[in-house]
């Protein structure tokens, strides 16, 4: 059904493919749609626990495909205006995923690329990945990524890396905490299903309250509002079906009905 993705789901988990290798995954307007279509549905499928998102052939995203931007260099003011805001919401849907999400990442994240790796939760590399925020370059600026880059690197980062669009590499992406682990290429796969077992031993429920709960943070002040919005939070979780069974299980020292449904 789709043209410039492949969806994979094994078990619980959905892998997103971006499938253009011929062109290094560089995305364009149909792909963002289509990612887009893709992630919502995916958010919205209870037989999912797990989104993992990955590049054919040897690059995750080169960033931007080539035609695309000759179309754009075209477009009037509006037209580029809604154009963005594709991706932008593209990048939305992916980071609010009601569910972990995991950026398999080799070759090359460019650009768009890094704000795919940003936007979500989790960030394996094979240790060849060079990583890249060009925009400057070509007299652009990394807008609709920056908000998620930016969370996921720091200003202070960001700032170096989005003014020189140097190339930087996978040990400095760890360092930077643009990604998570950095491995063989042989082990992006291993490193990657590590992830998904964590994951697939939490609830669903608590996995979306735990984003949803770490986007207030990020976004709030440490003030008697906040404070006293985590105790509603996990008043009301404690109380929810699901945190009852977690609770239930644990004291009673068997296996949460979540674990049990799972493997069947």
């Amino acid at each position: 059904m789709y043209t410039t993705i492949q969806i994979e789901k094994k078990a619980s988990v959905a892998w997103v493919w971006l499938n253009r290798p011929e062109v290094r995954n560089a995305f364009n307007d149909v792909m963002i749609g289509e990612l887009t279509e893709a992630l919502v549905t995916l958010g919205e499928d209870p037989s999912v626990k797990v989104v993992v998102l990955a590049g054919r052939g040897p690059t995750f995203c080169a960033g931007a495909d080539l035609n695309w931007m000759k179309r754009m260099a075209q477009y009037t003011y509006d037209e580029n205006r809604l154009d963005a805001a594709d991706l932008a919401r593209m990048l939305e849907v992916l980071y609010r995923l009601p569910k972990p999400t995991i950026a398999r990442i080799s070759g090359h994240a460019y650009a768009g690329g890094m704000g795919l790796v940003s936007a979500c939760d989790i960030a394996v590399a094979s240790e060849e990945t060079q990583f890249c925020l060009s925009e400057v370059k070509i007299g652009l600026i990394p807008a609709t990524i920056g908000p998620y880059v930016v969370t996921a690197m720091g200003a202070r980062a960001a700032r170096r890396y989005m003014l020189s669009a140097e190339q930087f590499n996978a040990a400095s992406a760890l360092r930077l905490g643009l990604v998570h682990e950095v491995v063989d290429t042989q082990d992006l796969d291993g490193m990657v299903k590590t992830f998904i077992d964590h994951f697939m031993k939490g609830a669903a429920g608590a996995h979306r309250e735990t984003k949803a709960l770490i986007e207030l943070i990020e976004q709030s002040y440490l003030d008697q509002g906040l404070i006293d919005e985590t105790a509603v939070r996990i008043a009301r979780v404690r109380v929810s079906d699901e945190g009852k069974e977690g609770v239930g299980s644990f004291l009673e020292k068997r296996k949460p009905d979540w674990l049990t449904k799972d493997k069947n």
